[in-house]
């Protein structure tokens, strides 16, 4: 069965779309799925935390750096071989962005507690309606509670935008495991942390119709 193709999408830069993309894809991995990872982003942090994963750890999932214009013809190759192939791409809703969104069954857009971040989703929602890709807000970096959390959530449900039921916390964990080029179902499995990516990839799982 063809790999089911996860593109990361957010235009605000600094949304956490990276660190989603690795933790997803590890936590799928762990799960013992075939798992790749196409870095469409020119900044290629997706990239640098790979090369230390194979240093570090020397095998998970496989990522890939390459231009957006070439990204269609790669994504078919590798549907042949993995289970999960996980799209990030640059935050602009310029080429390489649409190509990444058309090429989708599912669009994850990270939203943290900001105004900033809540302004910045409306491109992205665009570009996915008229590529008539699915969409999946995940609310990002939550803290436990606060009036801005509230305000944003209260916003994203008043529009009725497509919410992820999972939400991932502001926790330090996230970003430490990215530093030994892991994620944080493997260096903290036990931690809150490890719980919500992986509640998330399984909501994502049954959101495209179980395993691929």
């Amino acid at each position: 069965m063809p790999a089911k193709a996860i593109t990361i999408a957010q235009q605000k830069g600094g949304a956490g779309k990276t660190t989603l993309a690795a933790q997803l894809a590890v936590a799928w991995h762990a799960a013992g799925r075939r798992v790749a990872l196409l870095d469409v982003d020119p900044q290629g942090s997706l990239t640098a935390w790979g090369r230390v994963r194979l240093e570090r750890v020397g095998d998970g999932p496989k990522v890939i750096e390459i231009a957006g214009w070439k990204m269609s013809t790669e994504l078919d190759r590798m549907k042949r071989d993995f289970d999960i192939v996980v799209i990030d791409s640059p935050p602009h809703a310029e080429t390489d962005a649409r190509v990444a969104v058309r090429a989708a069954d599912l669009v994850l857009m990270p939203v943290q507690p900001s105004p900033m971040d809540l302004w910045a989703i409306a491109p992205t929602l665009e570009l996915a309606r008229k590529e008539k890709t699915r969409v999946l807000l995940v609310l990002n970096r939550m803290p436990s509670r606060g009036r801005l959390p509230d305000a944003i959530l209260g916003h994203i449900e008043s529009q009725s935008l497509p919410l992820a039921q999972s939400r991932l916390g502001n926790r330090v964990s996230f970003a430490a495991s990215m530093m030994e080029g892991r994620g944080v179902v493997e260096t903290a499995p036990r931690d809150p942390a490890a719980g919500e990516i992986r509640a998330l990839a399984m909501e994502i799982d049954a959101l495209l119709g179980g395993k691929a």
